[in-house]
């Protein structure tokens, strides 16, 4: 895996023109003492040094763990980050929503989240969680506002709403062994120019041991990983966050972005791994 990168990291548009990163570093898992948390500090700096400053989390990871790993590593380099962070359905009421987001704030030591979403549906109706974006957006505590596993029913009731326009991003669960959303969701999306955040690229590693990806790698004398997230990254407005706990899995996933898959790759994972031919229900991690 070369040292040196071929690319800068691309960036794709917001609703509102705003451009980000389309690969980014995830959060899911950190701050749960799985390794020090100066590693995965560390490895989020390095992550922002190579041009991904795009940074995703939430209030539910290691219940608010994450968040605090995160802000010790944007500490002093706010300005750089596209900070993204998620309040869990369980607080998405008006009063809930905003407390929330107060919470998060504090333990990311900064004033301000880039991007925040509602994490998945739950009990709380739409018209209340988006009150309080908006509320949090008069405020200047949020930029912008979105969602995360919501199916293309769910979005359609969401845009239908007074300000649902305004939504600036659906994150799901998108590689190349959970395709479904391939079929309409992506379409949908893809029409009102509302962009794809892919979580668990990776499969959470289930998916690096496969063949076909490996035999793919070895082609390009690439890793498997790297491959999965080619993959997501080949699509037009998605932007992937695979977590990124060290050093080595940083610049691995960055170097993701000098790997262009060619006609005989996407055949292959294809015949590996079906594309969707007809609707099937939103998965989920």
């Amino acid at each position: 895996m070369p040292s040196t990168f071929l690319s800068t990291v691309p960036t794709t548009p917001l609703p509102s023109g705003e451009a980000v990163p389309v690969l980014g570093l995830g959060t899911w898992g950190m701050g749960e003492t799985l390794r020090p948390a100066e590693k995965e500090v560390a490895a989020l700096k390095l992550g922002l040094d190579l041009g991904m400053t795009l940074i995703d989390t939430a209030e539910m990871y290691a219940d608010g763990g994450a968040e605090e790993i995160v802000g010790a590593a944007i500490a002093g380099r706010r300005d750089e980050v596209f900070l993204v962070d998620k309040v869990l359905p369980s607080n998405a009421s008006r009063r809930g929503t905003v407390a929330a987001c107060e919470a998060s704030l504090k333990r990311l030591g900064t004033d301000r989240i880039d991007l925040y979403l509602l994490h998945w549906r739950g009990s709380v109706p739409f018209a209340e969680t988006l009150d309080a974006f908006a509320t949090l957006q008069k405020a200047g505590k949020i930029r912008h506002w979105g969602v995360s596993n919501l199916d293309t029913d769910d979005m359609q009731e969401l845009v239908a709403l007074p300000g649902g326009e305004s939504v600036a991003t659906n994150q799901v669960l998108y590689n190349p062994t959970r395709r479904g959303i391939e079929y309409d969701l992506l379409p949908w999306c893809a029409a009102r120019r509302i962009p794809v955040m892919a979580y668990s690229p990776i499969e959470q590693g289930r998916v690096l041991k496969h063949r076909v990806l490996a035999g793919i790698a070895h082609r390009h004398a690439a890793t498997p990983a790297q491959v999965a997230l080619a993959f997501a990254l080949r699509r037009p407005g998605t932007i992937v966050i695979p977590r990124s706990g060290n050093d080595k899995h940083v610049r691995e996933n960055r170097g993701a972005l000098d790997l262009r898959l060619d006609a005989g790759d996407l055949a292959a994972l294809d015949a590996a791994f079906p594309p969707p031919v007809r609707k099937t229900a939103l998965q989920m991690l």
